[in-house]
Protein backbone atom coordinates (compact mmCIF):
# COMPACT_ATOMS: atom_id res chain seq x y z
CA UNK A 1 0.00 0.00 0.00
CA UNK A 2 1.46 3.69 -1.03
CA UNK A 3 2.23 6.23 1.60
CA UNK A 4 -0.69 7.81 -0.43
CA UNK A 5 -3.02 5.04 0.35
CA UNK A 6 -2.77 4.76 3.91
CA UNK A 7 -3.21 8.54 4.22
CA UNK A 8 -6.66 8.10 2.75
CA UNK A 9 -7.74 5.27 4.90
CA UNK A 10 -6.99 7.47 7.78
CA UNK A 11 -9.04 9.84 6.73
CA UNK A 12 -11.42 7.58 5.40
CA UNK A 13 -11.45 6.58 9.48
CA UNK A 14 -11.27 9.93 10.75
CA UNK A 15 -13.69 11.42 8.54
CA UNK A 16 -16.49 8.58 9.86
CA UNK A 17 -16.94 7.06 6.27
CA UNK A 18 -19.35 3.91 5.91
CA UNK A 19 -17.62 0.83 6.02
CA UNK A 20 -19.44 -1.80 3.41
CA UNK A 21 -22.19 -2.64 6.50
CA UNK A 22 -23.62 0.86 6.29
CA UNK A 23 -21.92 1.57 9.67
CA UNK A 24 -19.07 3.98 10.29
CA UNK A 25 -15.62 2.31 11.59
CA UNK A 26 -15.35 4.89 14.82
CA UNK A 27 -18.84 3.80 15.63
CA UNK A 28 -18.34 -0.05 15.45
CA UNK A 29 -14.57 0.79 17.42
CA UNK A 30 -17.26 2.81 19.91
CA UNK A 31 -19.82 -0.39 20.11
CA UNK A 32 -16.56 -2.99 20.76
CA UNK A 33 -15.34 -0.04 23.61
CA UNK A 34 -19.09 -0.50 25.34
CA UNK A 35 -19.70 -4.30 25.03
CA UNK A 36 -15.95 -5.64 25.12
CA UNK A 37 -16.61 -9.11 24.20
CA UNK A 38 -14.66 -10.90 26.46
CA UNK A 39 -13.66 -8.83 28.70
CA UNK A 40 -13.34 -9.91 32.38
CA UNK A 41 -12.08 -8.12 35.14
CA UNK A 42 -12.16 -8.03 39.10
CA UNK A 43 -11.52 -4.25 39.90
CA UNK A 44 -12.11 -3.41 43.43
CA UNK A 45 -11.20 0.14 44.96
CA UNK A 46 -11.80 1.18 48.60
CA UNK A 47 -11.76 4.99 47.96
CA UNK A 48 -11.54 7.14 50.70
CA UNK A 49 -12.63 11.59 51.08
CA UNK A 50 -13.43 13.76 53.42
CA UNK A 51 -16.08 16.81 53.89
CA UNK A 52 -14.43 19.99 52.57
CA UNK A 53 -12.38 21.05 55.55
CA UNK A 54 -13.59 18.18 57.69
CA UNK A 55 -16.46 19.26 58.74
CA UNK A 56 -18.53 16.97 60.40
CA UNK A 57 -21.46 17.16 58.25
CA UNK A 58 -22.35 13.60 58.52
CA UNK A 59 -24.07 11.89 61.32
CA UNK A 60 -26.16 9.34 62.66
CA UNK A 61 -29.27 11.16 61.70
CA UNK A 62 -28.20 12.17 57.71
CA UNK A 63 -25.78 8.98 56.95
CA UNK A 64 -27.69 6.19 55.96
CA UNK A 65 -29.86 7.97 53.60
CA UNK A 66 -26.19 9.43 51.75
CA UNK A 67 -25.11 6.12 52.04
CA UNK A 68 -27.79 4.77 50.42
CA UNK A 69 -27.89 7.32 47.59
CA UNK A 70 -24.37 6.74 47.36
CA UNK A 71 -24.59 2.83 46.06
CA UNK A 72 -27.51 4.20 44.02
CA UNK A 73 -25.46 6.39 42.13
CA UNK A 74 -22.60 3.71 41.94
CA UNK A 75 -25.33 1.49 41.13
CA UNK A 76 -27.45 3.33 38.17
CA UNK A 77 -23.30 4.07 36.42
CA UNK A 78 -22.99 0.08 36.18
CA UNK A 79 -20.62 -0.09 39.50
CA UNK A 80 -21.23 -2.36 42.40
CA UNK A 81 -20.89 -1.66 45.52
CA UNK A 82 -20.29 -3.43 48.29
CA UNK A 83 -20.23 -1.38 51.34
CA UNK A 84 -20.64 2.32 52.21
CA UNK A 85 -20.05 3.62 55.53
CA UNK A 86 -17.87 6.48 57.49
CA UNK A 87 -17.59 9.35 60.21
CA UNK A 88 -18.50 12.72 60.57
CA UNK A 89 -16.12 14.15 58.01
CA UNK A 90 -15.68 11.34 55.70
CA UNK A 91 -16.73 8.70 53.80
CA UNK A 92 -15.57 5.30 52.58
CA UNK A 93 -16.88 3.35 49.49
CA UNK A 94 -16.03 -0.12 48.70
CA UNK A 95 -16.96 -0.68 45.02
CA UNK A 96 -16.35 -2.67 41.99
CA UNK A 97 -15.82 -1.12 38.86
CA UNK A 98 -16.61 -2.22 35.43
CA UNK A 99 -13.62 -2.05 33.18
CA UNK A 100 -15.24 0.90 31.10
CA UNK A 101 -14.55 3.18 34.10
CA UNK A 102 -11.97 4.86 35.49
CA UNK A 103 -11.39 5.95 38.71
CA UNK A 104 -11.07 9.58 38.53
CA UNK A 105 -14.70 9.17 36.88
CA UNK A 106 -16.43 6.85 39.52
CA UNK A 107 -14.98 9.51 41.85
CA UNK A 108 -15.96 12.39 40.01
CA UNK A 109 -19.99 10.43 39.65
CA UNK A 110 -20.25 9.90 43.28
CA UNK A 111 -19.12 13.05 44.62
CA UNK A 112 -20.73 15.46 42.19
CA UNK A 113 -24.45 13.40 42.11
CA UNK A 114 -23.92 13.17 45.82
CA UNK A 115 -23.50 16.70 46.64
CA UNK A 116 -26.24 17.80 44.32
CA UNK A 117 -28.98 15.57 45.87
CA UNK A 118 -27.70 16.65 49.18
CA UNK A 119 -28.39 20.29 48.77
CA UNK A 120 -31.31 19.42 47.32
CA UNK A 121 -32.71 17.28 49.94
CA UNK A 122 -31.09 17.83 53.25
CA UNK A 123 -32.11 20.76 55.32
CA UNK A 124 -29.36 23.29 56.16
CA UNK A 125 -27.26 21.53 53.92
CA UNK A 126 -26.42 24.51 51.68
CA UNK A 127 -22.63 25.15 52.78
CA UNK A 128 -22.13 21.49 51.95
CA UNK A 129 -18.90 20.57 49.86
CA UNK A 130 -16.91 17.35 49.50
CA UNK A 131 -12.44 17.84 49.60
CA UNK A 132 -11.38 18.25 46.33
CA UNK A 133 -9.08 14.83 46.44
CA UNK A 134 -9.68 11.24 47.51
CA UNK A 135 -8.07 8.38 48.51
CA UNK A 136 -8.49 5.08 46.01
CA UNK A 137 -6.84 1.85 47.04
CA UNK A 138 -6.97 -1.21 45.31
CA UNK A 139 -8.40 -4.31 47.24
CA UNK A 140 -7.83 -8.09 46.73
CA UNK A 141 -10.97 -10.52 46.48
CA UNK A 142 -9.33 -11.91 49.85
CA UNK A 143 -9.42 -9.02 51.27
CA UNK A 144 -13.31 -7.50 50.21
CA UNK A 145 -14.82 -9.02 53.91
CA UNK A 146 -12.34 -7.43 55.81
CA UNK A 147 -11.89 -4.09 54.51
CA UNK A 148 -16.24 -3.89 53.99
CA UNK A 149 -16.52 -4.67 57.71
CA UNK A 150 -13.74 -2.12 58.26
CA UNK A 151 -15.90 0.28 56.68
CA UNK A 152 -19.21 -0.43 58.31
CA UNK A 153 -17.51 -0.11 61.73
CA UNK A 154 -16.20 3.44 61.16
CA UNK A 155 -17.88 4.98 64.97
CA UNK A 156 -16.31 2.11 66.65
CA UNK A 157 -12.70 2.82 64.91
CA UNK A 158 -12.92 6.38 65.07
CA UNK A 159 -12.94 6.46 69.01
CA UNK A 160 -9.47 6.07 69.17
CA UNK A 161 -8.12 7.09 65.92
CA UNK A 162 -8.36 10.33 63.70
CA UNK A 163 -9.32 10.76 60.15
CA UNK A 164 -6.13 12.47 59.34
CA UNK A 165 -4.57 9.62 61.38
CA UNK A 166 -6.05 6.77 59.43
CA UNK A 167 -5.51 8.28 56.00
CA UNK A 168 -2.33 8.14 56.63
CA UNK A 169 -2.08 5.16 57.69
CA UNK A 170 -3.88 4.46 54.30
CA UNK A 171 -1.13 5.81 52.21
CA UNK A 172 1.49 4.42 53.94
CA UNK A 173 0.30 1.07 53.85
CA UNK A 174 -0.09 1.47 50.65
CA UNK A 175 3.01 2.82 49.16
CA UNK A 176 1.67 6.20 48.62
CA UNK A 177 4.23 8.72 48.34
CA UNK A 178 2.92 12.31 49.69
CA UNK A 179 3.84 15.82 50.59
CA UNK A 180 2.29 16.79 53.78
CA UNK A 181 1.31 20.09 52.44
CA UNK A 182 -0.84 19.39 49.88
CA UNK A 183 -2.78 16.48 52.03
CA UNK A 184 -5.21 18.24 53.84
CA UNK A 185 -5.27 21.46 51.49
Amino acid sequence: MSHSDMTMVGRRFNAGIRDTDNTTVASRRLNVEQHMANTYTSLHYHIVFSTKNREPWLTPDNEERIWKYIGGIARNNGMKTIQVGGFDDHVHILLALPPSLSISKAVQLLKGSSSRWIHETLEDFSAFAWQDGYGAFTVGLSQLADTARYIENQREHHRVKTYQEEYVSFLRTHGVEYDDRHVWG
